[in-house]
């Protein structure tokens, strides 16, 4: 189907976000993250044929993707400065759980069943692996209560119902993503200038920036709101839980370590179930 290419595309650009991020290690997040979605934004353009009118959406429309663009990288970056990154990572990743459980609730018309229940909760537990390793219960955890861990529990509610809520307003053009971009990057800027140290780019800097924003801060934003519109979202929720372990194949790879068996059960898991959801779609 269409609606899975463009989920599986969003996918692999989010993919390639841990590596830039490492790249980039030196810059504020915010700045980073600012600076990247304004230039992602600029895909609506050539996406509309340059109709302005394109990204003309309703304000209830607009908070709606600022709540989602924003707002999950807010809390997010706060949720990673103030607990372990491992730990808060990983609750972050419940996001694809929370589409599943939530599209009921949210999406008239659309029913829970075990399959997807299942699906869902076996590639958590892939991307689990996928992102611990071969870490030891000591090296993950240190037993205390983080507040980081709620706001990382938040970010993933907000991409969850994000995600979910773009098929309850009324209907809009994917270019329109543009303004959801365009806004969330001020905004992000702003945080940077009030919160953040001031950086300075280089050449370098900004030839990776340019690449995050055509890509995972950008392009991704674009595709996966294409695919939501036509496909069904708790099978594109079980999609999701690949990013984790792509993400972690591009890294390693990149900086030349060995990949660990953890990675093929990962894989094998998280196949398993974006078939399994695939099928209980289909019946």
């Amino acid at each position: 189907m269409k609606s899975d290419l463009q989920a599986l595309s969003a996918i692999a650009l989010w993919s390639v976000l841990a590596f830039l991020a490492v790249e980039l290690a030196h810059l504020p997040p915010f700045l980073l993250t600012g600076v990247g979605l304004l230039l992602g934004s600029l895909i609506a353009l050539p996406l509309s044929r340059f109709r302005f009118a394109a990204w003309k959406i309703p304000l209830p429309t607009l908070l709606l993707g600022v709540y989602g663009l924003f707002g999950f990288h807010l809390l997010l970056f706060l949720a990673l400065r103030s607990a372990p990154v491992v730990e808060a990572n990983l609750i972050n990743y419940l996001w694809p759980l929370g589409m599943v459980l939530l599209a009921p609730a949210i999406l008239p018309g659309t029913r829970l069943r075990a399959a997807h229940l299942g699906a869902a909760t076996l590639g958590f537990a892939g991307a689990a692996i996928a992102i611990l390793g071969g870490k030891t219960g000591a090296d993950v955890a240190d037993g205390a209560f983080h507040p980081g861990y709620v706001l990382a529990l938040g970010s993933a509610l907000i991409w969850a119902t994000y995600s979910l809520g773009t098929r309850r307003v009324a209907p809009f053009e994917t270019a329109a993503v543009g303004s959801f971009a365009a806004l969330s990057g001020v905004l992000s800027l702003i945080c940077h200038a009030l919160f953040e140290p001031a950086a300075t780019l280089t050449a370098r800097d900004l030839a990776s920036l340019a690449l995050l924003g055509a890509g995972p801060l950008g392009g991704a934003f674009f595709l996966w709101d294409a695919a939501l519109k036509k496909g069904d979202p708790r099978r594109i929720a079980v999609f999701a839980f690949l990013t984790p372990l792509l993400s972690t194949v591009v890294l390693v790879t990149a900086t030349g370590q060995p990949l660990q068996p953890n990675i093929a059960l990962a894989a094998a898991m998280i196949i398993a179930a974006a078939e399994w959801g695939r099928r209980a779609t289909r019946s």
